[in-house]
């Protein structure tokens, strides 16, 4: 959910924390994802695997980088 704030007649998005879900899948390989890239065109998820493939190339272009791939080693 996107939040946004008016202050002095503009409106801006506030940076509310990412959290990524079992429903949220790897737009390479379809398996759940743990990273999240915006760029300007729009979000890529990606597995922690594709993530690490693409990320040097990514990380010329994006605007922010989300990564939860330490909660592959977390036990329950």
């Amino acid at each position: 959910m996107t939040q946004y704030t008016e202050t002095n007649g503009a409106v801006e998005e506030l940076e509310t924390p990412y959290e990524l879900t079992a429903l949220d899948r790897c737009d390479a390989c379809g398996a759940q994802a743990y990273i999240r890239v915006v760029v300007g065109t729009g979000e890529l998820l990606f597995c922690a695997h594709h993530g690490r493939k693409h990320q040097e190339k990514l990380s010329q272009i994006a605007h922010s980088w989300h990564d939860e791939s330490s909660r592959l080693n977390d036990r329950p």
